[in-house]
């Protein structure tokens, strides 16, 4: 397995890659970088990521005096995929997600990087921290951008979306993509109405990493992607928390968010304890590809949220 930094993306510091094996046998690309004066940051990535779209962030946090350690998901990026088509986003169910967080948090975080932990999650890797710190202690603090505690299922009505992907799951056609999902991920030509990032210059950047290693792109998600979604927001909207997760966490939600419903993630807070959450009004989905002012009000945001009072380098 490899990385694959562009003139415009480069690597972060003293990157390295790991071949993580999950007990059920998947094979996921991992990394860190950094040296960890300060901890290790564990960053868990979205729906269709891939680490190079995170190669930015790791050099902020890597400047800050954290170890970085990362991994793709199953069934995109560079790890194995989960379909003959490889271009669909599926899964069966969000235990296997765990089981990977396990993995890494096992076979890469506890075996190279230096402690105190911390995670950094956005969306679905946001939801997947959540079910995780409902149950083990492995971080100090979390933080979480445009968290998916539901989905945004605009001109679907949720019961109608929910009877779907359950009906067509059970029947055996999990595999198949969703009505108004493309195959093929986001190109250059669909900036323009794209509700992830208001900044060219980055999405251009992603665009010319797809372009030379288009094995790491990812299209639209399946049925059995939704309904097992769908299962999982219930368990985790409808779990009890009566005393939180087991570490504080910081909601960011984006101001102008299309993906996921923000109306969950504030209710969610509000009756979750350790749950804070904040704003950045004029963000899309992906602070994290988001313009320089949006990423400097995040990256101050997570400075005071973890104590970091200058870079180090």
């Amino acid at each position: 397995m490899e990385l694959y930094p562009t003139l415009e993306n480069r690597l972060p510091p003293q990157a390295e890659v790991h071949t993580l094996k999950t007990a059920d046998g998947i094979e996921l690309r991992g990394m860190k970088c950094g040296t960890g004066e300060r901890g290790t940051i564990v960053l868990l990535t979205g729906r269709s990521d891939y680490m190079e779209r995170y190669f930015e962030t790791m050099r902020d946090l890597v400047a800050r005096g954290f170890c970085v350690a990362s991994f793709d998901w199953r069934g995109q990026g560079g790890s194995q995929r989960l379909l003959k088509d490889t271009l669909r986003g599926h899964i069966g169910n969000f235990r296997a997600f765990d089981e990977d967080l396990r993995t890494a948090m096992d076979q890469l975080v506890r075996t190279h990087c230096p402690g105190p932990y911390y995670a950094l999650a956005h969306s679905t890797g946001g939801h997947i921290l959540l079910r995780s710190i409902l149950r083990e202690t492995w971080f100090s603090k979390a933080i979480v951008t445009a968290p998916l505690i539901d989905l945004n299922y605009q001109l679907w009505p949720r019961p109608v979306a929910r009877f779907l992907s359950y009906v067509m799951t059970r029947l055996g056609f999990s595999w198949i993509l969703l009505p108004g999902m493309r195959r093929e991920p986001l190109m250059a030509r669909d900036y323009v109405e794209n509700p992830l990032t208001l900044d060219p210059r980055r999405w251009e950047r992603d665009q010319i990493t797809l372009q030379r290693h288009p094995e790491l792109g990812l299209g639209g998600a399946t049925y059995g992607w939704l309904n097992a979604t769908m299962d999982s927001v219930h368990s985790i909207r409808g779990s009890n928390w009566p005393k939180g997760p087991k570490c504080p966490v910081l909601m960011v939600l984006a101001g102008r968010e299309r993906v996921v419903d923000n109306a969950a993630a504030q209710d969610f807070a509000r009756r979750v304890p350790g749950v804070s959450l904040v704003y950045i009004q004029d963000a899309l989905h992906e602070i994290m590809m988001e313009r320089d002012v949006i990423r400097q009000e995040f990256l101050a945001g997570l400075d005071s949220y973890l104590g970091v009072t200058e870079a180090t380098s």
